[in-house]
């Protein structure tokens, strides 16, 4: 009897202990942080079907979209890639002084500070970075636990056009070749985020896998069926393909980077018909990118980590397609700000989309803070997780700024004053999106807004930074 009665406690002892490990399984694997998937796309501009475009084909993007939060008014703070990406991954404003041009490297500019990576390494992730992250392949190394990129940044897949771009500055400025995805660049890269997935299935550890895609960056190179996709005679120019006399001439320049490229006019602006044709390139890149993203998102649902795994997915600045006679970035106007930001949290979105003005200096607390960890107290930007669980945001603005211009978006009002380095402005433009949403109509000089202009101009100052002018 009395041995029963052992047997019997201890068989209770056992399924309660059994129990209670269960119990704390579970709990411990809701604690477990999520993964996340970080994808950078290189000149995306928001010219997409979830953003209201309906011409570019990219059915693995609106998937994506479906499924996440999309923000309709995301702006980078500097629209340039390098130090748009470091001031992103960082957290950190731009200034006059910091984070200014496209060959910026976070180890030489803030070498102390504690990036997005690097806290997530320290804090048992396993970091990959893939292709484009940085502008330099070698930046903040500490960060990661393995860096990797394609063979040849600027890839042809013609033999000739290979040759020309050995022999020139950048080559021809598009290409049309009947190849594999994984010819170019960004297929290869696909291909190795595929395999990074596979080999983070087996471990225990969360990771931070980035996937940085170079196009649609130039040159326009992309294989044959994605051109076409799309018919050249259907291609239109911007409604905005015009230069107003009211706006600042400060605000338009001769886009040099395009000018790089061979067959491109060294001055005045392009004929309609290369215009164009840059345009379709732009387009057939995207639906490139689109695909490699796919097969990505693909694999993840494949080895079931998509419900353990926040997706992010940004361009690290916009881009104009001739908006304002302007091509590539390095303005301010909204076309070169205003980015695609989606974000996918596993329970938390469905598809849903926010007007809430948003900083890309936000990126870095709300990924930390969705994690779990702790932000370093070196962050200039906001949470935007609030937005997420269906509260008022943390801000209602965003400042954005390239070279001597710096802008305050607030509601539809975009202001930027051009300042010298003690912060006397000698230029201004505001524009209002709820009558002039393409930037045409400069009201900064006109009498009925000079006290709007003058209580824009404090704003401003107060919300670029206390560093702003000294670092």
């Amino acid at each position: 009897m009395k041995r029963l009665l052992v047997f019997t406690l201890s068989a209770s002892i056992l399924l309660l202990s059994c129990k209670t490990v269960k119990k704390e399984i579970a709990i411990n694997t809701d604690k477990k942080p999520k993964n996340i998937l970080f994808i950078a796309v290189d000149d995306l501009r928001p010219e997409l079907n979830f953003y209201g475009a309906n011409h570019i084909k990219s059915p693995n993007l609106d998937q994506l979209a479906s499924e996440s939060l999309v923000f309709n008014k995301a702006y980078c703070n500097i629209p340039v890639c390098g130090a748009s990406r470091a001031s992103l991954l960082t957290g950190m404003r731009p200034t006059r002084n910091r984070f200014i041009t496209a060959h910026t490297s976070k180890d030489k500019q803030v070498p102390n500070a504690k990036s997005l990576p690097f806290l997530l390494k320290e804090n048992g992730y396993t970091t990959i970075s893939n292709g484009k992250i940085y502008h330099y392949n070698k930046d903040d190394v500490a960060a990661w636990d393995e860096m990797w990129q394609p063979d040849k940044l600027w890839s042809y897949a013609l033999p000739e056009s290979q040759e020309i771009r050995k022999n020139t500055k950048r080559g021809l400025p598009f290409e049309v070749a009947e190849v594999h995805d994984s010819v170019y660049r960004d297929g290869k890269l696909a291909l190795k985020v595929i395999q990074d997935l596979k080999k983070l299935k087996q471990s225990n550890q969360p990771f931070f896998l980035t996937m940085g895609l170079m196009k649609p960056h130039l040159p326009f190179t992309a294989p044959k069926k994605y051109w076409d996709l799309y018919d050249r005679n259907q291609i239109e120019l911007p409604e905005s393909y015009i230069q107003p006399k009211t706006t600042p001439k400060q605000a338009f320049h001769r886009y040099g980077e395009l000018r790089n490229y061979e067959n491109i006019p060294k001055k005045g602006h392009l004929p309609d018909d290369l215009a164009k044709e840059l345009i379709h390139g732009y387009y057939a890149c995207v639906s490139y990118i689109d695909a490699q993203i796919g097969l990505v998102l693909d694999e993840l649902k494949r080895l079931e980590l998509e419900d353990d795994t926040i997706v992010v997915l940004w361009g690290d600045h916009g881009w104009n397609l001739g908006d304002h006679k302007l091509w590539c970035k390095h303005v301010t106007f909204e076309t070169a700000l205003r980015t695609p930001l989606i974000i996918k949290v596993p329970g938390k979105t469905k598809g849903t989309k926010t007007e809430a003005i948003t900083e890309y200096i936000d990126i870095y607390p709300s990924l930390v803070e969705l994690v779990g960890l702790e932000s370093p107290n070196t962050l200039d930007g906001k949470s935007f997780v609030p937005i997420l669980e269906g509260k008022e945001p943390q801000k209602d603005w965003a400042v954005s700024k390239f070279k001597d211009a710096v802008t305050l978006i607030k509601g539809d009002l975009f202001y930027t004053e051009w300042t010298k380095d003690d912060g006397v402005a000698y230029a201004r433009m505001l524009f209002d999106h709820k009558t002039d949403p393409l930037e045409l109509d400069n009201l900064a000089e006109k009498p009925a807004y000079q006290e709007k202009v003058k209580a824009l101009a404090l704003e401003l100052r107060k919300k670029w930074g206390k560093d702003f002018l000294t670092k």
